[in-house]
């Protein structure tokens, strides 16, 4: 059986069963096209891992609290911390007191709600294509590369139809965040569980002790912080309202394409 082509305007990944015509583009005024771009198991996994990931920050602070210092290997040396910390504010720890039992019971149980959310998503982007089809540079992509951390620099972001997929930069933060830094915070924090030593002891010993493990475990949170701050930054740059409505509706507004003032006539 061969496949029949999707017509244009319409996505790959739609939900079986449901009738192509209702995921076509539809004009609104103004020659602007509402597309969609979200599936449901897409905008439900992002809450739940925006909520999980919040709150495995502000526990995670709540633990660090307990001993605001970092180190390499295998030991904590009092005296020669890698990095310390003089103060970490109450309204950003959960509880908002130093507690760390408490924080622990927080963060133990919703870096379960991470992982097991992970999953799901991974398994179904794997299953349905769209690692591949929307979140995997092309050559093309690559090639542009270049021109795109240009664009990014100077703020100037497409809004028309080559609004309608990532851009390359997109593309591998996004990539970067899924198989490389939201990984290895699972698997340093693994690695500092007793329970899990019991059993798979050489994980510690592969991030070169408990100290290691923790530190690594940190810079990983801190490398998702720097992601959030820039995702959030950019969703209100480039439209807070039409990107909050794809990632609750999944409808994505494209505007009509216009000319560039900057490029010669």
């Amino acid at each position: 059986m061969t496949a029949v082509p999707l017509p244009e305007g319409l996505p790959e990944d739609l939900p079986e069963g449901l009738p192509q015509d209702r995921r076509a583009d539809r004009p609104l005024p103004g020659g602007r096209t509402d597309t969609w771009r979200h599936p449901p198991l897409v905008r439900i996994t992002h809450w739940i891992n925006v909520t999980a990931v919040v709150v495995l920050i502000m526990s995670g602070l709540n633990i660090l609290a307990a001993h605001p210092h970092l180190y390499w290997g295998l030991d904590s040396r009092f005296d020669a911390p890698w990095m310390s910390f003089d103060h970490i504010p109450r309204w950003a720890m959960i509880p908002p007191a130093r507690n760390l039992a408490e924080a622990r019971d927080w963060h133990f149980f919703f870096a379960w709600v991470f992982v097991l959310n992970g999953l799901i998503y991974l398994a179904w982007v794997l299953w349905s294509g769209r690692l591949k089809r929307r979140l995997w540079p092309s050559r093309g992509d690559l090639a542009h590369l270049g021109p795109s951390i240009v664009e990014h620099a100077r703020l100037r972001f497409p809004k028309d139809e080559q609004a309608r997929a990532y851009n390359v930069l997109q593309k591998l933060a996004y990539l970067a965040m899924i198989l490389v830094i939201l990984p290895m915070m699972l698997v340093t924090g693994l690695s500092m569980s007793p329970g899990f030593n019991a059993i798979g002891g050489i994980l510690l010993e592969l991030m070169g002790g408990r100290q290691s493990a923790r530190t690594l475990h940190f810079l990983s949170a801190a490398l998702i912080v720097g992601f959030i701050v820039v995702h959030v930054g950019l969703v209100i740059w480039t439209g807070l309202f039409n990107n909050l409505r794809a990632m609750i509706t999944g409808w994505f507004i494209l505007e009509p394409s216009r000319p560039d003032p900057e490029e010669p006539r």
